[in-house]
């Protein structure tokens, strides 16, 4: 349940009741709006009487929360919830509410010299946050696995060279401390979605996360994933559609782009769209970006290498450097049109605003 303070509503009285909430054995959650307190009750509401919190002083109203997912849904938070993360050189990439997010960058972190050539490349076409993969998940245990911590200070350092924040996947609870000391924003990916003993650890960092919904995951199972980060404290949850499991075969996965309108309505949680690993195929990345923005996605995650052909992984699916500048031009002048922006985008992108683009032909 969900107790709405009046707006009034002291900080005392504010501690008091999450005070008697959390003797009853129950966690107290906290979201501040524009004009009113909430406080989430999460745990077995049969502890508490209703009646009681109606009677005291100060609370205006208490709600049921009727989803499964407390936290996460737009019952407990209003507004869209906006997470800020710190660049390395100083400023903040916005996620959520009218800011959209470009995260680009190689499948694998495959040596340190194209590490830094891509993240170079990605920046000056308007990404702001730069991916790569330090511990891989394949199919094969043939197949290459990544370079481990290597990998991860080559990103920390091209990531402070061009002061973009850095995300890379986490797949095992054991990694957590270590990746912990190099990246910016933690990945779960689609196969952990439901890796339940990871998502309690990575709730208990405090770095923002983006957690991806699994292959054969429905929206709701996704979003019970994303409570328990929430439930350990860790507010800075950013979900990604990267495409389902359906019987078509012309893709590798469908990408289903009404989760996102979906979770809009269901949750206050950013949502971006990964169209690399949905695609699986480099020609449909662009339309399949654009067409996610146009929904109203908050960000893109988009895979770029300088030679696919030689790539060490999901090269397939990597746009060339200047394709994805090409494609950021529209996804720019899409975002205009609804009246948003890509965050800290780099200046020699974010300087077309949306009259400018209009001429550009983005469909």
């Amino acid at each position: 349940m969900i107790v709405i303070l009046k707006p009034e509503a002291t900080e005392s009285l504010v501690k008091d009741i999450v005070s008697q909430i959390e003797s009853l054995g129950l966690q107290a959650h906290l979201s501040r709006g524009q004009f009113r307190t909430v406080i989430g009750v999460v745990g077995e509401e049969v502890k508490v009487d209703p009646e009681h919190l109606k009677s005291i002083n100060g609370v205006e109203q208490v709600v049921p929360i009727m989803k499964p997912y407390k936290l996460a849904s737009r019952e407990f938070h209003k507004e869209d919830t906006v997470i800020e993360i710190a660049c390395p050189q100083g400023g903040v990439v916005k996620v959520g509410g009218p800011h959209c997010v470009a995260i680009a960058g190689p499948c694998a972190a495959e040596d340190e010299a194209m590490v830094f050539q891509l993240a170079r490349e990605v920046k000056q076409a308007g990404a702001t946050v730069l991916r790569g993969g330090a511990y891989k998940p394949r199919t094969s245990p043939y197949s290459f696995q990544g370079h481990g911590e290597d990998a991860l200070k080559w990103l920390r350092d091209a990531g402070r060279e061009n002061n973009m924040p850095v995300i890379t996947e986490v797949m095992d609870t054991r990694h957590v401390q270590i990746i912990e000391k190099y990246t910016d924003i933690f990945q779960i990916g689609a196969r952990n979605m439901q890796n339940f003993n990871l998502l309690f650890e990575i709730g208990r960092t405090r770095k923002p996360v983006v957690l991806k919904r699994g292959l054969a995951g429905s929206i709701s199972e996704w979003l019970m994933s994303a409570e328990y980060v929430l439930s350990q404290g860790n507010r800075q949850v950013i979900l990604c559609e990267r495409g389902i499991k359906t019987f078509e075969q012309s893709l590798r996965y469908t990408l289903d782009l009404s989760a996102v309108p979906v979770v809009k309505q269901l949750s206050h949680l950013p949502i971006i769209v990964d169209p690399s690993h949905a695609a699986g195929d480099r020609q449909y990345v662009p339309s399949l970006a654009r067409a996610a923005i146009a929904a109203g996605a908050d960000g893109v995650m988009v895979e770029c290498h300088d030679n696919p052909a030689k790539a060490m992984c999901d090269g397939p699916q990597a746009l060339l450097p200047d394709v994805f500048a090409s494609l950021m031009k529209d996804l720019i002048a899409i975002a205009g049109v609804l009246r948003r922006s890509f965050s800290g985008a780099a200046d020699s992108t974010s300087r077309q605003s949306a009259g400018a683009a209009m001429g550009h032909n983005v469909f």
